[in-house]
């Protein structure tokens, strides 16, 4: 722990720290800053981040969860965009917790652009994601960091929901199939809104994604099954005969797929998990599988995050 009992931000740390900057949240990035120490120390807690995990940060703002991180963790790596942020930050944490500062990194990028981090692979991913990316970095970091065991991600509350859903739910979508795709995924609270500044319009959620010990077995690729769930959910109140034609090349080609995958061509995409869908690819008959699936995690944020209010 932080020899430091104080290194924490409270509201008045964070709007001295933003009037010094000049910085003033914006919707456009989605910053709603977390104001409560409480509240990023519980976020630490419900990640179950231990001392020997190497944790990535996207979106760490003015530090309030990167501090409560580095009090635990063996190493905090953050990845900021916006340019003031990301230069200030290394300075906030050398002065908060100079006995932990050697374990802080920082990446001045877009998280979407990010394939490579220093030191260390990473082991968890902790993060306050912006409402309006959360669903595709969340997949994008999943998809090019698999040695990160544990996730915990606070969002949206509508959009931790659809992440969380199981088959069979009304808000089980896109996003709920892709994300299970990589990990077990459920539910791990909310966030009132007061402890955010300034306090958005909607609620948020604590979603904890678990990545499978093994890749699900199947002999298509990640791309060939996210074509699937893109072109399920592209049209979810048609069975998937009718949803799938334009994927498969018709309706009976799409048809002959369902079957031989074990699947009710009278389904519709929301009742079918992971692996039905997985089992739905194998079964593509002809040659051009790969390129469908190349906007899967675009296209999955098209459809879960035309949101109201961005969260920070």
């Amino acid at each position: 722990m932080s020899s430091n009992p104080d290194a924490l931000l409270g509201p008045a740390e964070i709007r001295d720290l933003a009037a010094a900057l000049n910085v003033r949240p914006t919707k456009q990035r989605g910053q709603n800053f977390v104001i409560d120490a409480n509240t990023v120390r519980r976020i630490v807690r419900t990640a179950d981040v231990r001392p020997d995990d190497v944790v990535v940060e996207v979106g760490p703002g003015l530090g309030s969860l990167t501090l409560a991180l580095l009090e635990v963790a063996a190493r905090v790596t953050a990845v900021e965009i916006d340019d003031t942020l990301a230069g200030a930050l290394p300075a906030t944490v050398t002065a908060r917790m100079p006995d932990r500062a050697d374990r802080f990194a920082l990446v001045h990028s877009d998280a979407m652009q990010v394939t490579e981090l220093p030191g260390p692979p990473p082991t968890a991913l902790v993060a306050n994601l912006p409402y309006n990316v959360a669903v595709p970095v969340l997949l994008h970091m999943l998809e090019h960091f698999p040695t990160i065991e544990r996730t915990l991600v606070m969002v949206q509350a509508e959009v931790a929901d659809r992440l969380a859903a199981p088959p069979g739910s009304k808000v089980y979508g896109v996003p709920s199939v892709k994300a299970n795709w990589y990990a077990e995924v459920k539910r791990a609270g909310s966030i009132g809104r007061t402890v955010f500044w300034p306090a958005p319009n909607v609620d948020s959620g604590l979603v904890a994604l678990t990545r499978r010990p093994e890749p699900l077995k199947t002999t298509a690729t990640r791309r060939e099954v996210f074509a699937v769930v893109d072109a399920a959910f592209a049209q979810r109140r048609k069975t998937l005969r009718a949803a799938l034609a334009g994927w498969a090349g018709s309706a009976a080609a799409a048809e002959t797929a369902l079957v031989a995958a074990g699947v009710s061509p009278q389904a519709r995409g929301e009742s079918l998990t992971v692996e039905e869908f997985t089992r739905i690819a194998e079964n593509k008959v002809g040659e051009d599988k790969v390129d469908e699936g190349s906007v899967g995690e675009d296209k999955a944020a098209a459809e879960e995050v035309q949101h109201k209010e961005p969260g920070k």
